[in-house]
């Protein structure tokens, strides 16, 4: 027996349901009894030896599936089949790149990861190693290199050869920060590590060919950095502490800016808002920051203006952005308006944000900074 489901007299939606729209769950996976969105439902037809998918409202149903769906449902297969996720492992969101979405989806149903907690160990064991694909600092040629995370070292290391004994860059997990950039490394597993030395960040831009691996290292930096709070704030709570872990960039893109005297040519750079870090690039796949730039809170007297101040000299984009701190003013231009009204709330968000303690010392380095 076979249901007909036309659009609007589906027995699992009322006659009152709304159009479709991208997140809403009007797909399901008749084999595993969920409803999904329309990006996951892609998702779901690449394991069709687990899921099967189909339209709530444009498809024929059979009376099977019907009952598949409602003795399961989103909920139970929730309590089934993420029984055992770790509090560090990344739980995509809808916006995230398709990688994580896709490797979540195959973790939880193709994998059973979180049923087992034997099958987590490629993220969960505190120690990892292999090799990924690093871009190079001077050619920007990507080249395999040796990588070793050590929640014991507090640490991860890659190597320049296969069989050297020192490191070429120790990472300390304290500061460690990594994020999935496929569209800026050009490269759909495209990973950007950032990390701290001497209070500066560096960056490097990594890959690897296979989908699982990548994420499993992202995972595996998560766990580590997990672990290190656990100890540094032992009063915490995993919900506390999972934020934390790591962090998407609030805005990047290009602007101009000028220099501190406000008298030279503006330039052409890209910017990276990295909390309250500010930095600005020559080109988006830089190891190093030209500069940065820290951004306190309005108890402390920064501000951002629209437009820049009418002495400004020089040619430059149409559509300025002021930001005023205790020791100096700062000029940027944006190409288009759009991208000035997004800088202009990003910086808003961090300004109107108060400093936590730890923030005051970072701001008096850069005051003190040559």
């Amino acid at each position: 027996m076979t249901l007909p489901l036309p659009l609007g007299s589906s027995p699992l939606f009322s006659h009152h349901t709304p159009p479709p729209s991208p997140c809403s769950p009007y797909w399901a996976s008749v084999t595993l009894g969920v409803f999904v969105c329309q990006a996951c439902s892609l998702l779901h037809r690449g394991i069709p030896h687990i899921s099967r998918v189909k339209s709530v409202q444009q498809e024929t149903w059979e009376a099977s599936e019907v009952e598949l769906m409602a003795a399961v449902g989103n909920e139970a297969a929730k309590a089934k089949y993420e029984q055992k996720v770790p509090a560090f492992y990344y739980r995509p969101k809808h916006t995230d790149c398709k990688l994580l979405r896709e490797q979540w989806i195959r973790a939880r149903y193709e994998r059973n990861e979180f049923e087992f907690i034997e099958k987590q160990e490629p993220y969960s064991a505190g120690y990892r190693e292999g090799f990924l694909w690093k871009r190079g600092r001077d050619n920007g040629q990507f080249l395999s290199r040796k990588f070793i995370l050590s929640e014991r070292e507090g640490a991860l290391k890659y190597f320049n050869k296969q069989d050297a004994r020192d490191p070429k860059a120790v990472m300390k997990i304290e500061t460690l920060n990594a994020t999935f950039q496929p569209a800026k490394i050009g490269n759909p597993y495209g990973l950007q590590i950032t990390y701290l030395r001497d209070n500066s960040t560096r960056n490097i831009f990594v890959y690897h060919s296979d989908s699982k691996e990548m994420v499993d290292w992202f995972n595996a930096i998560r766990a580590a950095r997990f672990h290190y709070l656990q100890v540094a704030f032992p009063g915490a709570s995993d919900e506390e502490l999972v934020p934390k872990l790591t962090r998407s960039f609030m805005k990047e893109g290009f602007m101009e800016k000028t220099g501190p005297k406000h008298t030279e040519g503006f330039k052409k750079r890209w910017f990276t808002m990295d909390d309250r870090r500010l930095m600005y690039f020559k080109d988006p796949l830089d190891a190093y920051a030209r500069g940065e730039v820290f951004i306190g809170s309005k108890e402390n007297s920064y501000t951002v203006l629209p437009g820049l101040p009418p002495s400004t000299q020089g040619q430059h984009w149409n559509h300025g952005i002021t930001i005023v701190t205790p020791d100096r003013k700062f000029l940027f231009a944006c190409e288009t308006e759009a991208e000035q009204k997004d800088w202009i709330a990003a910086f808003q968000r961090v300004i109107n944000r108060p400093m936590r303690p730890q923030e005051y010392a970072v701001e008096a380095h850069f005051k003190h900074k040559p």
